[in-house]
This record gives structure tokens, sequence and C-alpha cells, in this order.
């Protein structure tokens, strides 16, 4: 049964039934803005079953499928994602391409490539999965898309920490919804699978995208 939007709770939403717990003011990344709050969501589940513009695939340099989400999403797209994908000559690390859905109840798939991670490069990886993020948000908003659904890139068995890669995943999503071209989505969807990185993104989301009175809330706490 596909998930319409109209079901996934934005994180002001989780806020108001206590999901999201406001962190103290010292803590926060960027400053509460009231607007950021309705266009941010947090849903743990299948990101194949979601009905909306765009979901993002971590794909392969070949994007021709593999395991994990990517396998995932093209076995629920059906055959004619890999005939698309087998247009598009592969993708580099940090870079984006867009195809239709499809099977799936998106309207399209992004696909991004994630790096695998080492810590004896880690600037390096860490801007290339910032670049992940940037640059499908950019497409979709390029395409008229007015949301996306972001799958946890490169931590799975591309290895990248959870937490390390959710802080670079809320800084990019942040700063891109508050610029003139984010104006042009209306939400942007974390998609987890397990528990444990559920929990990592309801800690560190209040860090990025604070209610507008999480500093007094947390003093009369």
């Amino acid at each position: 049964m596909p998930v319409r939007l109209s079901q996934i709770k934005t994180v002001r939403d989780l806020f108001r039934t206590a999901a999201l717990r406001p962190a103290s003011a010292e803590k926060l990344r960027y400053p509460p803005k009231a607007s950021l709050l309705d266009r941010v969501s947090l849903y743990q589940g299948d990101i194949t079953q979601l009905e909306v513009d765009a979901i993002v695939n971590a794909a392969n340099k070949s994007l021709l499928g593999g395991g994990g989400v990517d396998g995932a999403i093209h076995d629920a797209a059906g055959p004619e994602l890999l005939e698309e994908c087998r247009t598009l000559n592969g993708c580099e690390t940090g870079d984006a391409k867009i195809t239709k859905g499809y099977n799936l109840p998106s309207r399209h798939v992004i696909h991004t490539i994630g790096p695998v991670y080492s810590r004896s490069n880690l600037e390096k990886k860490a801007e290339q999965l910032a670049s992940c993020y940037r640059t499908s948000l950019q497409l979709a908003a390029d395409n008229a898309l007015k949301h996306v659904a972001f799958p946890s890139i490169s931590t799975g068995i591309y290895g990248y920490p959870i937490t390390d890669a959710t802080h670079i995943a809320l800084t990019e999503v942040h700063k891109f919804l508050d610029s003139e071209h984010g104006e042009k989505l209306d939400r942007v969807i974390f998609v987890v699978w397990s528990n444990t990185d559920k929990d990592v993104y309801e800690e560190l989301l209040p860090l990025y995208f604070p209610p507008e009175d999480s500093a007094s809330e947390q003093e009369a706490s």
C-alpha cells in the first residue's frame, strides 16, 4: 500500500508528539526557523512505498542495480528502470542523475553515488557525500519536483558511520532549503529502516531544525 505525503509526519509534528525533543540552545547548529519545520520529515519504513515526486537511490557507478536500497528500488520499479539506466552511461561519485519511477509510487528516481568510507581521506569522502545531497536536491528543484525522499546514503555496505553521515545530510538539506533554490521544494523526507538509524536522526534533527521555543522549553525543563 503506497504511503502518501499526508501520512508522513513533519518535524513540527514530531516535536508536538514528543518523538523529537528540543535540544539545549548551546548545542544548536542553526537558529530556529519555523518555516522549515513543515518542510522536513523523518519516516521509518520502505522507501519504495512512498508516493512522492522522487525517491533517491543510493546507487553504484554503473546505475545498473545492486544490493540494499538499490536492489529494492530496481525490483519495485520493474525492468523499464534498468532499461533507462542503461542509457545514462553511469554516474560519478557525488553526482546524481534522474529517471522515471515506472512501477514505483514515486514519479521519479534520483540516483546518486555515495563514497565508500575510508579513514585515510575523510575530508574528500565527506565532501563527496555532501555533494550527493546537494546535487540530488538541485536536480529535484531543476525538474520542478516538490518533494524528495532520501535514504541514508553510504551508511550500508559503503561503511560510512551513521552519525557522521547524518550530520552531513542534515547540514546540506538545511542549507539548501534555506536558499533561493530550496524554496522550490515543499518537503524533504529522511527515510530510515533500522531503529538504530532512527535513533540517530531523532537525536540530531533538533540540532538542525529546532522549534522556535526550543531554548525556553529547555530552560523550563
